[in-house]
C-alpha cells in the first residue's frame, strides 16, 4: 500500500465520489450505496453473531477430538470383534432405550458407536452414543449426540447457538435473516468497490477514513464469493427460504432420494425397535447384515439402522461426508439377509448432489481440516468487515455527528427503463426469500418516515426564523 503524502489539490474528489462514467447503469450506484449502508448498520449485528459462532463451529471439530479423545479413540489391537459382540457389550452397560443406529469402528484407532434413543434424561432430538472398544468390547463411556453429523456436546452447543441462539425454532429467524442479507451486502459491496476504483486512484494517502475504506473494500472483494456461497448454502436448510427451495427442488424432480426400507412377504423380521441385547431383531445377525452391505461395496464409514418394525428392513448407509463423498445405501431383510433395495450416490439428481456438497462444505467437513481453516478465515474476514464498516459510519460523521446517513432520493436518479424491471426482480426475490423481502420493505418504510420527519423540521426552521 502506498505511503506517499496526501495531495491537497482542490480538484481531488472525496472518497465517496464515483468514478466519472457515462454508463447507463451509473445512476444505480447511489441506490446501491444507500442499501449497503442500511444493511450494514441494521443487519450487521446478526451477521456478527453468525460469523462469530461460525468461527467457533469450524474449530469445534478439532476441539471435539481433543476433549473426547478417551471415548473416540482406542489403542490399536490385533483383531476387531464381531459387531454383534460390541453391541451386546454396549447394551449390557446401557440396557435402557432402543438402538437407533450403530456406527462400526471406521479406522484402526476409532471406537464403535452404539446410539440409543428414548433414554431417560436425553432430549428427544438426540441419542446417547455408547463408545465401545472394537478390540476388547470395553465400554469407554457414553455421551449425548446430535444430528447426522454425530456432534458431541461441545459441537452440539456451538451448532445450536449458531443456528438458533439456543432459542429453538423462533431463534432460527436470526440465522435466516443473516443468510438472506449476506449475499446482498457482499455483491453490493463489490459493485461499489469497482465503481469507485478510478476515483480512489486520484486520492493519494493511506490514513483516516480512506485507509479504513481501502481495507474494508479490498477484503470484502476477495471474500465476496465465499460470502455468497455461505449465504446460499445456509438458506437451503432455513425455515422459510429453505421450504421454498425444497418445494422448487421437488417440482423439478431434484429432491434427495432415500433407500426403501419396506420388505415384502417372506422377508419380514420377528421384532422391531431396539431388538435384542445384541441389536438383532430376529433372523440374521448384525454381522451378516454388515457382511451383506460390504458385499454391495459399502466400505467404511457406515451406519446400521435397525428395522423400525416387523415389516421394515435394516438400512446400511455410507456416511462419509468428506471428499470423495460416500453415500451409497442398501436395505437388507432381517429374516433372510437378502438385499431388498440399493441406492447409489451416483444416481442422485444433480441438485441433490450439489445440495449435499454445499452443506458439507458449509459445515466444514467436505475437505476436512483445510475446509475448517478456510471457513475460519472467511468468518474472521466477515467480523473484520463489520468492525471496519461501523468505523466507516463513525468516521463519516467527521466529529460533528455520529454516522451521517447516505443522502436519500437515490432512486429518483434511476431511469424508468432500469427502475421498473429492477423493482420487479426485487419483488420476486423478496417473495422467494421472505425475510429479505420483509426487512427490505421495513427499510423503505423507515427511510420514508425519516425523510418525512426531516422535511417537517426543515419547514419548521424557516418559520421559527421568520417569527424571531
Amino acid at each position: 500500500m502506498s505511503t506517499a503524502p496526501t495531495t491537497t489539490t482542490a480538484e481531488a474528489p472525496p472518497p465517496d465520489a464515483p468514478a466519472p462514467s457515462s454508463r447507463r447503469w451509473a445512476p444505480l450506484r447511489p441506490l446501491i450505496l444507500r442499501l449497503h449502508f442500511y444493511a450494514g448498520v441494521l443487519i450487521a449485528p446478526f451477521l456478527l453473531v453468525a460469523a462469530t459462532t461460525g468461527f467457533l463451529y469450524a474449530g469445534s471439530f478439532q476441539a471435539e477430538k481433543i476433549i473426547y479423545s478417551k471415548e473416540m479413540t482406542v489403542p490399536v489391537g490385533d483383531r476387531k470383534l464381531p459387531i454383534s459382540q460390541q453391541v451386546a457389550a454396549a447394551r449390557t452397560s446401557y440396557p435402557e432405550g432402543d438402538i437407533a443406529a450403530i456406527r462400526p469402528s471406521a479406522t484402526d484407532d476409532a471406537s464403535t458407536r452404539v446410539m440409543l434413543s428414548g433414554v431417560k434424561g436425553v432430549e428427544s432430538d438426540r441419542t446417547l452414543a455408547v463408545f465401545v472398544d472394537p478390540y476388547t468390547a470395553e465400554v469407554r463411556g457414553a455421551l449425548e449426540q446430535y444430528g447426522s453429523s454425530a456432534a458431541l456436546p461441545v459441537r452440539t452447543w456451538i451448532d445450536r447457538f449458531h443456528r438458533d441462539l439456543l432459542l429453538g425454532e423462533s431463534g432460527r429467524l436470526y440465522s435466516e435473516l443473516a443468510a438472506s442479507w449476506l449475499w446482498v451486502v457482499a455483491l453490493g459491496g463489490v459493485v461499489l468497490w469497482f465503481s469507485r476504483r478510478r476515483a480512489l486512484r486520484k486520492v493519494r494517502g493511506t490514513t483516516g477514513r480512506r485507509r479504513t475504506l481501502g481495507l474494508h473494500g479490498t477484503v470484502g472483494v476477495w471474500a465476496a464469493i465465499g460470502f455468497v456461497f455461505l449465504s446460499a448454502t445456509g438458506l437451503t436448510w432455513s425455515t422459510y427460504t429453505g421450504a421454498n427451495i425444497a418445494e422448487l427442488r421437488t417440482s423439478l424432480g431434484q429432491e434427495t432420494p432415500s433407500v426403501s426400507a419396506a420388505v415384502g412377504a417372506g422377508h419380514e423380521g420377528h421384532g422391531g425397535g431396539g431388538g435384542t441385547a445384541s441389536g438383532d431383531v430376529g433372523g440374521v445377525s448384525l454381522d451378516k447384515v454388515l457382511a451383506a452391505a460390504r458385499a454391495q461395496g459399502l466400505s467404511n464409514p457406515v451406519e446400521i439402522v435397525p428395522p423400525a418394525d416387523a415389516k421394515s428392513a435394516y438400512v446400511v448407509k455410507q456416511i462419509q461426508a468428506q471428499w470423495p463423498t460416500k453415500a451409497d445405501s442398501v436395505a437388507i431383510a432381517p429374516a433372510t439377509g437378502q438385499v431388498t433395495d440399493t441406492l447409489r450416490f451416483d444416481d442422485y439428481p444433480v441438485l441433490a448432489k450439489l445440495t449435499r456438497w454445499g452443506i458439507d462444505l458449509h459445515t466444514g467437513v467436505l475437505f476436512g481440516l483445510v475446509n475448517q481453516i478456510a471457513l475460519m478465515a472467511l468468518t474472521l474476514a466477515l467480523i473484520l468487515l463489520i468492525v471496519w464498516g461501523y468505523r466507516l459510519w463513525w468516521q463519516r460523521g467527521r466529529g460533528s455527528s455520529f454516522g451521517r446517513p447516505i443522502p436519500r432520493g437515490a432512486w429518483r436518479q434511476v431511469p424508468p427503463l432500469i427502475l421498473v424491471p429492477l423493482v420487479a426482480v426485487v419483488a420476486a426475490v423478496g417473495y422467494f426469500v421472505p425475510l429479505l423481502g420483509i426487512t427490505l420493505a421495513a427499510f423503505v418504510v423507515l427511510d420514508i418516515a425519516v425523510g418525512a420527519v426531516a422535511r417537517r423540521r426543515g419547514k419548521a426552521a424557516p418559520a421559527e426564523a421568520g417569527q424571531a
